[in-house]
């Protein structure tokens, strides 16, 4: 959520763009500079004041308001409390994926038996929930992060494991561009998070190549879904083996 400082923030970093001083902005408003530098200090200023800073800045305020809302630090994971309202609808969860794979309001109802009200009606819970912010005509803007994962323990992961695992699992994986490989090993510990983060690194380039060919025609690019994993584990049938 925005706050004053966050306001603040934005100001200064707008005037810094601008390449104006306190003193020139003092002059704008008609004050005295040292006024200014303890309004911008306590942050304590009326609407008015932030309409003058802005016609001083030659910024609407709708534009320094879009700057402190792009500031604000993305989410890396959801509370449990957002996934459980997220997992507690399959079409409210199918259209969540979706926007954090960046589909468009359209390519979602052309791909799913849903309408365009039944979308809309969905992103705004979206919005409401802190995951998105909607925009006019049906666009969004992501508040999660490009490292945004779901809660290991979480409701979403929950429901993975209960009732998408086994029908992922299912398929042979030997499709085109289909992988599945089960390797075991024991390496040193200090090693295992190197590891994983080269995991995270592929989750990562597999995310940034998804929303780099959403240019391309539909007809040219086909649905994966990567999981990765790594983890202290032995089979429960081995185990009962040790000695």
């Amino acid at each position: 959520m925005s706050t004053t400082a966050d306001l603040v923030a934005a100001v200064k970093k707008e005037l810094k763009a601008a390449q104006m001083t306190y003193a020139d902005l003092a002059r704008e408003l008609g004050m005295a500079e040292s006024s200014v530098k303890r309004m911008l200090a306590k942050g304590d200023m009326p609407l008015s004041r932030v309409d003058a800073i802005c016609r001083a800045l030659k910024l609407d305020f709708a534009e320094l308001a879009q700057r402190v809302a792009d500031a604000q630090p993305l989410l890396k994971e959801l509370t449990a409390e957002q996934e459980r309202s997220v997992v507690a609808d399959d079409k409210l969860l199918l259209v969540a994926i979706n926007v954090v794979s960046q589909w468009t309001a359209e390519q979602i109802c052309t791909r799913y038996r849903l309408s365009e009200a039944e979308v809309v009606k969905y992103l705004a819970q979206l919005d409401r929930l802190g995951i998105i912010e909607l925009k006019p005509l049906n666009r969004y803007r992501l508040k999660v992060a490009k490292t945004f994962r779901w809660r290991p323990h979480g409701p979403v992961m929950q429901y993975f494991r209960e009732s998408v695992m086994l029908d992922y699992f299912g398929g042979g994986f030997d499709g085109d561009g289909e992988n599945l490989q089960l390797v075991h090993g024991s390496i040193s510990r200090a090693l295992a998070p190197a590891f994983a983060e080269r995991l995270q690194r592929v989750a990562q380039d597999f995310a940034q190549q998804h929303q780099t060919d959403q240019k391309l025609k539909d007809t040219d690019r086909e649905g994966y879904t990567l999981v990765l994993a790594m983890r202290r584990w032995e089979l429960a049938a081995f185990t009962r083996l040790r000695r």
